[in-house]
């Protein structure tokens, strides 16, 4: 949980994020050795930087001339001591986690790689993880983190949120890997919970913080209403004892009001500011606010949901959108149409281990009354999920007393 803030913080001083992991996994140890004896401190936050960030200080006085280093690092060394600063320029934000995006995002990079190393650093994915989340093979993927972190090392990327013409080419990455770290607290890919909290409220920190600092991007507001929307949803979707809730089941009275105000409010700012048709996020912020502004699920304008996927697919073709489309479909025409749209996907070679592919279309057939093909898509769902919480949901829906009900959320 704290090892994007303490990769940030030391990369600040060190300027290279493959030694600052190395240094916040040093910290770690150093926990695991003092605290059975000591007793975890109060703040275990704040006593893992501050020991990543002595080593940090402690490495740079010994790779360098002392003197020569601090005046160039600065302000960064005195970062090791106290979290205190205040940003010197109104157009700059002292935030270690954003500098830290900017960074994983640099133009030197390939746009894989940007993606595949900032979930790493700052969602805290695993390798096996951020390859389920990009929907690429995990050998892949590490190569992409390992060079990556080379690349910015050899090129001395600088540790900053840039400005101007710099700032804008980089947003379209910076935007995408905070949705991405989001979508993994949303639904997370593997482990016990479903859903990771923390990894929700850094995006949408994140998200809030390009606001202030990109009030003319539209899409920067786009983003922040969709995450504001959907973190509304949170206190519903799981159960008491953890287990998923399908939308259709959620609890709207539990639903964050004041969330879904602010999710309004973002998504007026981006309407405000266009000056043409909506981008990705604003659509998918759209498609949330539907959802948002039905008291019940029966109120559900679905028609209109299916038309802004239809919106969506056409502006950024996935084939994960045409899946989430054919839920929508499903809805307002029933499972037939739907299920026309979902067998079109089924050689996706993105989605041949989507386990949510398998589960999209088990519904659909338990729907249309064929139960013995929906059985065996919800098995193969569950073989493919990493999530333990899914997989017992999956499993739970082959019983023939369970009620049918649209997958997803």
């Amino acid at each position: 949980m704290e090892a994007p803030r303490i990769i940030a913080a030391v990369t600040r001083i060190v300027r290279d994020v493959g030694i600052a992991e190395e240094l916040a996994q040093d910290a770690l140890v150093a926990a695991l050795e003092t605290w059975p004896g000591s007793g975890v401190p109060d703040n275990p936050g704040a006593w893992l930087t501050a020991t990543a960030k002595h080593r940090a200080v402690d490495l740079v006085r010994r790779r360098e001339n002392y003197a020569r280093k601090l005046q160039e690092v600065g302000r960064a060394t005195e970062f090791a001591y106290e979290d205190v600063g205040v940003a010197a320029d109104p157009d700059d934000i002292d935030d270690d986690l954003l500098r830290l995006v900017f960074m994983s995002c640099h133009p030197v990079l390939s746009a894989e790689a940007r993606v595949a190393l900032t979930l790493r650093l700052l969602g805290g994915l695993t390798t096996a993880e951020t390859a389920r989340a990009v929907l690429a093979p995990e050998a892949t993927v590490a190569q992409r983190i390992v060079r990556a972190k080379r690349t910015l090392a050899t090129r001395n990327v600088a540790f900053e949120v840039p400005y101007g013409p710099d700032r804008e080419a980089r947003l379209g990455s910076v935007l995408e890997v905070i949705y991405l770290i989001f979508n993994e607290g949303y639904a997370a890919t593997a482990g016990d919970d479903y859903l990771r909290p923390a990894l929700c409220e850094d995006a949408l920190r994140l998200a809030r913080v390009l606001q202030a600092l990109m009030p003319k991007e539209p899409e920067v507001h786009g983003l922040a209403a969709l995450l504001e929307l959907q973190s509304s949803r949170a206190p519903a979707r799981t159960a008491a004892d953890g287990t998923p809730v399908l939308l259709r089941d959620q609890n709207r009275t539990r639903w964050n009001k004041m969330l879904i105000r602010r999710g309004f409010a973002a998504l007026t700012r981006a309407e405000a500011v266009a000056s043409g048709p909506p981008g990705p996020y604003a659509l998918q912020a759209a498609i949330a606010a539907c959802h948002a502004r039905a008291y019940t699920y029966d109120d559900t304008n679905w028609r209109q949901i299916a038309a802004l996927y239809a919106l969506l697919a056409a502006r950024t073709p996935s084939p994960v959108v045409e899946l989430n489309r054919a839920v929508a479909v499903s809805m307002a025409d029933g499972p037939a149409a739907a299920l026309a749209i979902v067998d079109t996907l089924r050689d996706e070679p993105a989605l041949r281990d989507y386990h949510l592919l398998p589960s999209v279309r088990g519904d659909l057939l338990e729907r249309l009354g064929r139960r013995e093909e929906a059985r065996a898509e919800f098995e193969r769902a569950a073989t493919l999920t990493r999530n333990e919480r899914e997989r017992e949901f999956l499993l739970s829906r082959l019983s023939p007393s369970a009620e049918s009900s649209p997958s997803g959320d």
